[in-house]
């Protein structure tokens, strides 16, 4: 599987972790939201999520691979699938601000979440406009298929502001 690995860490202040990674990489976030930015970073090939999480900082949120287009989200998944380790797909959903297909990997032996995603355009908004996916289905439906651990995926205070937004 070729991609990029993508680290997402809980920060306790989202400006103090830019200015410290954008010091670190020498490269300017790729985007900044309320609660949310990323690195998209060729040298290291690196996608470096931050999750602001006051009280959490310093954490891992989860892991990733950004693949380049659907055939490849399609193609690992068939591959784990025969391995035992993938679980909950999820096309054409938003999540972290952007509109992606992925799927989630069950299996790891510390309960660390994997996702195997593709970004299909930009998005306004954290989670699903209307609201109705967050990551308390996607972790039920993980948990269900035999994850392991507690998961914080995508777990930051921006989710609980932006689920607000969109069903007020």
């Amino acid at each position: 599987m070729s991609g990029r690995v993508q680290l997402a860490l809980n920060v306790s202040n989202l400006a103090e972790s830019i200015a410290f990674y954008s010091r670190l990489f020498g490269a300017e976030p790729a985007k900044v939201r309320p609660g949310y930015a990323n690195f998209a970073l060729a040298e290291p090939p690196l996608k470096l999520v931050l999750m602001e999480n006051p009280g959490q900082g310093g954490t891992l949120n989860h892991l990733g691979i950004e693949v380049a287009d659907a055939r490849s989200v399609d193609a690992a998944q068939d591959r784990l699938a025969g391995a035992g380790l993938a679980a909950v797909a999820e096309r054409g959903t938003t999540c972290c601000y952007a509109r992606q297909d992925k799927f989630w990997v069950k299996g790891s032996p510390d309960g660390e979440r994997w996702e195997i995603y593709t970004v299909l355009a930009d998005s306004a908004t954290f989670w699903d406009q209307d609201g109705s996916r967050g990551w308390d289905s996607a972790e039920a439906e993980l948990d269900a298929a035999g994850g392991r651990g507690q998961a914080q995926c995508c777990g930051t205070a921006a989710t609980e502001t932006e689920t607000a937004a969109a069903q007020g």
